[in-house]
């Protein structure tokens, strides 16, 4: 899906290209063909990765790139959110040896907070509790994390012992209660959008043309 006149998930991978990062594998599933036409003439360092549980928690889709990313610290970028590279930046620049989340602290567009992931983020920083449904929160979770292998050996734990339906945020707060809380970076200020539903899609245009001033 076009957004701004280019598909929805070359922001993120323009963000990370711009921060240097070309070791880029994007996890696909449903209608992976499409995705990958998409994307290979312009990204041929791309390599694609499929999830063939795609239906399942997104987890999933994360566990998928076990073998891409071995025992090295990787990014995350939820492939339907819009980010600039200056989101990334902040945590590229100092990502330490925890696992973090990019939050936004003072998210107000529609395509920020409809349908948002909430985040209780304590007052040294790391994430007490996390979740759509939250009805204590202080921050949201932008879709943009820094991941260590720890994530990684906690989701297989989790995927062998409740199925396939575990979301990112489950492993979150397992890790969590575990002696293991994700740090944050505040991010507030900067770019990026979530697109979920039709009135996402025409609020991050609005979102863009004021920004940017990007055709639609």
């Amino acid at each position: 899906m076009e957004v701004g006149g280019r598909p929805l998930v070359t922001y993120a991978i323009d963000a990370l290209v711009t921060c240097g990062i070309r070791d880029i594998a994007v996890v696909v599933g449903y209608q992976s063909e499409k995705i990958q036409e998409a994307l290979e003439e312009s990204y041929p360092f791309v390599t694609f990765l499929y999830n063939d549980a795609y239906e399942a928690g997104n987890a999933l889709s994360v566990y998928a790139a076990r073998s891409y990313v071995s025992d090295s610290p990787f990014v995350l970028c939820m492939g339907d959110h819009l980010i600039g590279p200056e989101l990334l930046e902040p945590m590229l620049s100092d990502p330490g040896e925890e696992c973090l989340l990019c939050v936004d602290t003072e998210a107000s567009h529609p395509s920020q907070v409809d349908d948002a992931t909430r985040v209780m983020v304590d007052p040294a920083g790391y994430i007490q509790n996390i979740g759509k449904q939250l009805e204590a929160w202080n921050a949201i979770d932008t879709g943009v994390f820094g991941m260590t292998e720890d994530f990684l050996e906690v989701a297989e734990h989790l995927i062998e012992k409740q199925g396939v339906q575990v979301g990112i945020s489950d492993v979150v707060r397992f890790m969590g209660r575990a002696g293991q809380p994700f740090y944050t970076y505040d991010v507030s200020g900067e770019f990026w959008a979530d697109v979920d539903t039709v009135q996402d899609y025409n609020s991050v245009n609005s979102m863009l043309r004021e920004r940017y001033g990007e055709p639609v």
